[in-house]
């Protein structure tokens, strides 16, 4: 990214950030929230992808961004869905893990630091 000290060429920037934003909340885009009990601790997100037998949670989503909120903290994370998509390809070893009512959901666990 080029520096510029240019008040009109930072607030062109800015401005582009605030539309990206204002997009996301006001339907812009579609949006999935995750909230994660867990994060916090384990610092790794849950993704579902099957549950009950079925395709769910990645798998099926049409959301363009989905928004991890870190239970507990005052973090949350805005990720587009293709990342999310990429990092569980990259980081599925064969297994999943078990969540969700009666470990029912399979999913995968993606480190806090690989979302950053």
């Amino acid at each position: 990214m080029k520096y510029s000290s240019s008040f009109y060429y930072d607030l062109d920037f800015a401005e582009k950030a605030e539309d990206w934003v204002q997009g996301i909340f006001t339907g812009g885009y579609k949006v999935e929230v995750k909230c994660d009990r867990m994060a916090h601790q384990t610092h790794n997100i849950y993704i579902e992808v099957f549950s009950r037998g079925k395709p769910s949670g990645i798998s099926t989503t049409q959301a363009d961004y989905w928004i991890f909120i870190i239970y507990g903290t005052a973090v949350s994370i805005i990720l587009p869905t293709s990342k999310i998509k990429q990092l569980c390809k990259e980081l599925f070893y064969g297994s999943y893990v078990y969540a969700g009512d009666d470990n029912t959901s399979k999913g995968i666990l993606i480190p806090l630091n690989l979302l950053l």
